[in-house]
């Protein structure tokens, strides 16, 4: 099967890469919904110091997974 060639010669990404880019892009925005979210929760619950920063990070990371896991899933059917 030929290589599809994009404008100026070069060539399209594979699907992998387009996954890979689907995931990073996702877990970018659900790390800042995460922040955000994880910030605000801490805080109303009464968080301080060393243990906001755990629930901020750990909110962040749950939610940049979880987006990314959607993202890459969307940008696979695309494929």
């Amino acid at each position: 099967m030929p290589v599809a060639v994009g404008p100026y010669g070069q060539s399209q990404p594979s699907c992998f890469d387009r996954v890979k880019m689907g995931f990073v892009m996702g877990c970018a925005m659900g790390m800042a919904a995460g922040a955000l979210f994880g910030t605000f929760s801490c805080l109303r619950i009464g968080m301080r110091g060393r243990e906001l920063m755990g629930g901020i990070g750990k909110t962040m990371m749950q939610s940049g997974g979880a987006f990314g896991t959607f993202m890459a899933i969307g940008m696979g059917i695309r494929c």
